[in-house]
């Protein structure tokens, strides 16, 4: 629970106030009354509170000593610029930003979003029955809310299950801007280590460049595959293990399939893996319907002209 402490220094700012959750200090306004720490990570702690002003549940996630690190200050910027103007019932609503008390002694950033109950990844591991019924709902809400971030030339780059928010309602949101980026920026290099490897594309296991919304309609599918068979389909131990997972499940390629990776060591790499006739999803996945065996044969795709975008 959350425990109200003084501040560290012993002086209140006014329009503050400070509990201890976790063994960890939070500095929030005062509208805000915390409830407990619900969740924690690399980039800190997320606690369920409640806003006083409106009585609205809201998460709030603090990103300890966030300029410490280049790469982690980039993506807390990164997906401040992005939610601020984002609008959609399938991605997480950014609610409010913490103002510091001082320019100078600010390292801790505050951020404010809607209350979910759980993630996808959660559910996954459960032992609750997920039926078709609900498979199709998550899967239907997930490409609702890519199809909106498409539109707008954004990809996520790094879709999996527990970056999808869900509620007692089995309502689901994205989650997590921290590596998206604009598809249609120029001169910039759209590097390759991004995406959680299990859920990662082969053209950025293979070191292309040039990928597209692609890579996050792979990562769907990869998503829909352990919901069905309620584990990771890819559970690669590093890149190339990851590579042979994906050839023995959808069998070698013929050369021509081959002509989207522009990497050469990539291409040889790949041509020197033992032929796999690949496996069938629906042997995979037995009681699935026949229409989600379709959609997820249309999205595990390793050729880039017939997968979906």
């Amino acid at each position: 629970m959350a425990t109200p402490v003084e501040p560290p220094n012993g002086v209140h700012y006014q329009g503050k106030h400070y509990y201890s959750m976790w063994q960890t200090l939070f500095e929030i306004d005062t509208k805000y009354v915390p409830i407990k720490p619900i969740g924690r990570g690399a980039y800190g702690i997320v606690c369920s509170s409640v806003n006083r002003e409106t009585n609205e549940k809201v998460a709030i996630k603090k990103i300890h000593n966030a300029f410490d690190n280049r790469v982690d200050a980039l993506r807390t910027l990164r997906e401040l610029k992005l939610l601020r103007h984002l609008k959609h019932e399938n991605v997480i609503a950014l609610k409010d930003v913490m103002m510091p008390t001082h320019r100078r002694s600010f390292k801790d950033v505050y951020l404010v979003y809607e209350l979910m109950d759980t993630d996808l990844h959660q559910i996954i591991k459960s032992p609750q029955v997920l039926t078709n019924d609900h498979c199709q709902y998550f899967l239907f809400q997930l490409l609702r809310g890519l199809k909106y971030l498409h539109s707008a030339n954004i990809l996520h780059r790094d879709l999996k299950p527990g970056n999808l928010l869900i509620n007692a309602n089995c309502d689901l949101k994205i989650c997590d801007f921290g590596l998206a980026r604009t598809s249609n920026a120029k001169g910039q290099f759209m590097t390759e280590y991004v995406v959680t490897r299990w859920y990662r594309a082969p053209e950025l296991l293979l070191c292309c460049d040039n990928y597209g919304t692609s890579i996050d309609v792979w990562s769907v599918g990869c998503i829909f595959a352990e919901l069905l068979g309620r584990k990771p389909i890819f559970p690669g131990t590093e890149c190339l293990n990851q590579l042979k997972l994906i050839i023995n499940i959808l069998g070698s390629q013929k050369e021509e399939d081959l002509e989207f990776i522009d990497n050469p060591k990539a291409r040889k790499y790949i041509k020197s893996l033992p032929y796999s006739l690949g496996s069938s999803f629906s042997h995979l996945y037995p009681n699935a319907h026949p229409l989600a065996i379709d959609l997820l044969q249309k999205m595990l795709f390793l050729t880039l002209k017939e997968g979906l975008v």
